[in-house]
């Protein structure tokens, strides 16, 4: 029997999630308390399957039929019946707190909360339930509906069957899945991006090269490196000997810093702070938008011909 799913919250990865599951066949329930972030969802909803019906991976058949699956509501007794709830709100304790007391009063006793959180500490949000045995972090990325990945993290009190529940439902929708027996900030993902991150921040502070020419690198060398093999499969190709040297050479000269670095105070004082303020790193003025949407999902495209669509 498929789970029936609700997603709680109905900003942007909370619209992706449900692009996903409508798209794959489950009936689909989005919560908010805001009956405008509700509309602003299913037109992002609309637009996911434009993106897909213009490369010509859907159509408006199966648009229309994913289009039916999904409710939105801010009723919680909507969610009475849903067996498994992706838990997508704001990275704050307080609004989660508000979330799970929703979930606990609402849904089924045997329902699964899955958050997903990209930052919170699994073991901290178990607490706030009094049932945490059904409780797990299911971590996706941007764009939801695309990217195949999900992190899937447990904490001390995870049952087997909400870990196994979870693992059928996100195989389910064609995800692939690593797990966290334990939670630790930034998980896997987040961890090696904040790595990058720092180190090319610090570059260009150094004035070593310059935002542009790290992305360069970053798209054609280390993307395409490892979109067909994994970072440590390539460790072992190479050698322990050789890469012992590389790592002598480099560790002492990596970014130390370990707080918020200056080009990244700057920005926030000066309300530089990337594409949503329209300029950071970049001048997004000068960055083609519909260009930018597709390029941030053409690397996903393929994945979505094994979605079980509706019809």
């Amino acid at each position: 029997m498929k789970e029936l799913i609700a997603v709680y919250g109905s900003g942007k990865i909370g619209s992706c999630e449900a692009t996903l599951t409508t798209g794959n066949g489950y009936p689909t329930i989005v919560m908010d308390n805001s009956p405008t972030a509700l509309a602003r969802c299913v037109e992002t909803v609309s637009q996911n399957w434009d993106d897909l019906i213009a490369e010509g991976l859907a159509s408006l058949a199966n648009k229309n039929a994913a289009m039916k699956l999904l409710t939105t509501t801010s009723d919680p007794d909507c969610l009475r019946e849903c067996s498994f709830v992706f838990e997508a709100v704001s990275e704050s304790l307080q609004t989660k707190r508000a979330v799970y007391r929703q979930f606990e009063q609402s849904c089924r006793a045997d329902a699964i909360l899955a958050s997903c959180t990209s930052s919170m500490d699994a073991e901290t949000l178990a607490a706030l339930l009094t049932r945490p045995e059904r409780f797990v972090i299911a971590h996706p990325f941007q764009p939801v509906h695309m990217l195949p990945l999900v992190e899937v993290v447990c904490h001390g009190g995870t049952s087997p069957e909400t870990l196994q529940r979870t693992k059928c439902l996100l195989d389910s929708l064609q995800r692939q899945v690593v797990v966290l027996k334990k939670s630790v900030p930034g998980f896997l993902v987040n961890r090696f991006a904040q790595a990058l991150f720092r180190e090319s921040i610090y570059l260009i502070e150094q004035g070593v090269t310059t935002a542009e020419d790290v992305d360069r690198a970053i798209k054609y060398a280390v993307g395409m490196r490892y979109a067909s093999i994994g970072l440590l499969e390539y460790f072992d190709a190479v050698g322990f000997e050789l890469e012992s040297t590389i790592a002598q050479n480099v560790y002492p000269t990596l970014c130390k810093e370990s707080g918020l670095q200056k080009l990244v105070q700057n920005g926030l004082e000066t309300g530089r702070t990337g594409q949503g303020s329209g300029r950071g790193l970049y001048d997004w003025a000068t960055i083609d938008e519909p260009d930018f949407r597709r390029r941030m999902q053409q690397p996903y495209f393929n994945g979505v011909l094994q979605w079980n669509m509706p019809k």
